[in-house]
């Protein structure tokens, strides 16, 4: 079996090659002739496998858009975690166009693109279907690239690599990723009961492309964004259309949609990564490991927390707050303890055939506080802070590090909220679904769910919005963006900067990237 180098692995030594300022000529280029054909599904299974990188687990794309916000917090513990102070800089909202995260997420997003460029070329054969589900994973990677740096590298099929990449910048690659989105969509699958949603699908291009027109103002002034009414008119068409397939409820338990086996149990959502437990997966242990403490099983490395604020914006009863859930692959928690949600107060063993209170390293009661800084240096540094426990540890493939539980980008809740903020902002409401046609019956549909269980809201504001945006979608990615949208971003953030300057609503430009291509150029302020 041939094997085939990793677009982010082709990536890094092309950018090696340039740091060392290798000067040799290219004595000939390769024609199509000479790379050969190649197996389009194989390549095309590797094209999604190239978003495991970026997107799982708890570094990278979710680091800047989760560490860097009101949602999460990677206090320093004594010695364990400073890092070099990267984790701070994050959330203080001081990082430079050196930063680990910033330089590393950069480059493996563009590994994605540069994987599903490459299948693209002819000689790989690839169906029109194949076709449009690269384009569909190329525009996701260049939708996050666009959203957190505001310059997108770009290549044909087929150009040189010894030639540097060319770049769209804010609106304009806004305007081209649209673009691709609603050429190949007729080209995609349609969702269809039973399909696999780690696959491309039209609903999976129509969640990025509500996406793509909700952010349209952000993306042309992310200090003083506009929402035009006809963008937002876009994103209920889309999310009507997503509503209508029927293909998407409320899940029987809110976590059953993180579960090891949420590809089967899932029924929210609509777009995954695929992790096949004790075969092959991205780093989507490390959502538990990051934030489990060393004594606890599976064990973790006691990093990362909850903040108060953001905790209490929960209703007591709120079942994605805290419950005792049983699932496939889960422990035996024969005590039933709670096991998910925002873990807080004395923890327990959920494996012991006797009830065990769990101790820290010092042999102190293992019982998490609330109250936390940026800086622990006490002798309770080990149980400060909420453990915010959103994807159920896959207890069966834990030790052998490949999980089952698929990661989500997209669910019927999130269309749901756009829906209802884009009618707050301008657009017309329409019915679809069960849902009604007002943001206070659209956030009220996923609130009152039994699978929820929160309590009705008499009104709804965009706060309200906003608010459950937090609730319901923590730990997926879009708090940032969110915090960016609604202008909450800059500050006050808890443990975090009272305000900040506009140039951290988007990242630097890594230096390593100036440096090997010229068409890049550093974004303002840095």
């Amino acid at each position: 079996m041939k094997k085939i180098l990793s677009a982010a692995a082709m990536l890094a030594l092309l950018q090696l090659a340039n740091s060392c300022k290798i000067n040799e000529e290219f004595q000939g280029v390769l024609t199509p002739a000479q790379v050969g054909s190649g197996n389009a599904s194989s390549l095309l299974d590797g094209v999604y496998n190239a978003m495991r990188t970026p997107f799982q687990g708890a570094t990278l794309v979710f680091a800047l858009s989760e560490v860097t916000t009101d949602e999460r917090l990677m206090p320093t513990r004594a010695g364990d975690w400073d890092d070099n102070g990267q984790w701070r800089q994050l959330h203080l909202h001081t990082w430079d166009a050196n930063h680990a995260q910033v330089r590393d997420a950069y480059s493996n997003l563009g590994g994605v693109v540069f994987a599903a460029t490459d299948m693209l070329q002819t000689q790989y054969g690839a169906s029109k279907e194949q076709q449009a589900e690269a384009r569909f994973v190329r525009a996701f990677a260049r939708y996050w690239t666009l959203d957190l740096y505001d310059q997108v590298p770009y290549r044909t099929p087929g150009d040189l690599v010894s030639t540097s990449a060319q770049v769209r910048k804010g609106t304009a690659e806004l305007t081209d990723i649209i673009s691709e989105l609603t050429t190949v969509m007729p080209d995609l699958p349609d969702a269809s009961a039973g399909a696999p949603v780690s696959r491309a699908t039209k609903d999976a291009a129509r969640c990025l492309l509500m996406k793509c027109y909700l952010n349209k103002g952000v993306y042309a002034n992310r200090a003083a964004p506009t929402f035009d009414p006809a963008d937002m008119n876009m994103v209920i068409t889309l999310a009507d259309q997503v509503i209508n397939s029927g293909h998407y409820k409320f899940a029987n338990n809110y976590f059953d949609n993180f579960a090891p086996d949420n590809t089967a149990i899932g029924t929210e959502n609509i777009f995954t990564e695929l992790n096949i437990g004790g075969v092959s997966s991205g780093a989507q242990y490390d959502l538990w490991r990051f934030i489990s403490h060393y004594n606890m099983t599976p064990t973790g490395y006691n990093g990362p927390c909850a903040l108060p604020s953001f905790y209490n914006k929960y209703e007591a009863t709120d079942l994605r707050r805290s419950q005792v859930y049983s699932y496939k692959n889960g422990p035996p928690n024969p005590f039933k303890h709670q096991n998910v949600g925002y873990l807080i107060g004395q923890q327990y063993s959920l494996v012991s055939t006797t009830d065990v209170a769990l101790t820290d390293r010092l042999g102190n009661p293992l019982a998490f506080t609330a109250a936390v800084d940026l800086i622990e240096t006490g002798s309770n540094l080990e149980v400060t802070g909420i453990r915010p426990m959103k994807y159920p540890p896959d207890f069966t493939n834990n030790s052998a590090g490949t999980i089952d539980n698929d990661m989500v980008h997209f669910r019927l809740p999130d269309v749901l909220l756009m829906k209802a903020e884009a009618i707050m902002r301008g657009g017309t409401g329409t019915s679809a679904g069960t849902y009604g046609s007002t943001p206070l019956t659209l956030v009220n549909a996923i609130r009152t769910d039994p699978s929820r269980a929160a309590t009705a809201l008499a009104s709804v504001s965009l706060t309200d919005i906003y608010d459950e945006r937090g609730r319901d979608l923590f730990l997926e990615l879009w708090r940032r963006q969110d915090m960016v949208r609604f202008g909450t971003f800059l500050g006050p953030i808890e443990q975090g900067p009272t305000s900040s300057d506009p140039k951290y609503l988007i990242f630097p430009i890594p230096n390593q990237q100036l440096a090997v291509n010229a068409n890049l150029t550093q974004n303002p302020g840095y």
